[in-house]
């Protein structure tokens, strides 16, 4: 592995931990331009404030929202992760211009995402979750 595949895993692992942790400014100082595309969900969060806003959107109903790596791996200028997602509903839930009251049901759903790096930079310039949307709904007991 070269030293540049070795230093993008370890800013995704860094990055993925510091999600679970809340620290914002250290997983933005991951990014080289922060962005998020939710394949499944179809929205995308480009630039600072609206990476933060999703951080906060999706902290809201699962405050204790964590990842767990099943694989890693390097190709090109990606890295794909495979980890499960997990979190207990102990917040409001938005979905479709309603809200769900908090359950207290925890879920534990398989995901993939996708890291995408600037050529010759360990700095990521997209991260892309790959999920069944419905998949954390039918987990909570909605579906």
């Amino acid at each position: 592995m070269s030293d540049l595949s070795a230093a993008r895993i370890d800013t995704v692992r860094r990055h993925m931990a510091l999600e679970v942790t809340h620290d914002w400014d250290g997983v933005i100082a991951t990014f080289a331009h922060p962005r998020y595309e939710m394949y499944g969900a179809g929205q995308v969060f480009d630039g600072e404030a609206a990476v933060r806003s999703y951080f906060t959107a999706s902290r809201t109903p699962f405050p204790d929202q964590g990842n767990e790596i099943i694989a890693i791996a390097h190709s090109g200028d990606t890295v794909l992760v495979e980890f499960w997602l997990t979190g207990t509903h102990t917040g409001p839930l938005s979905i479709g211009g309603r809200s769900i009251d908090p359950t207290g049901k925890s879920f534990r759903v398989r995901m993939a995402a996708g890291f995408e790096f600037a050529p010759g930079s360990d700095k990521i310039i997209c991260e892309r979750p790959y999920f069944d949307q419905g998949a954390v709904l039918r987990a909570l007991g909605f579906g």
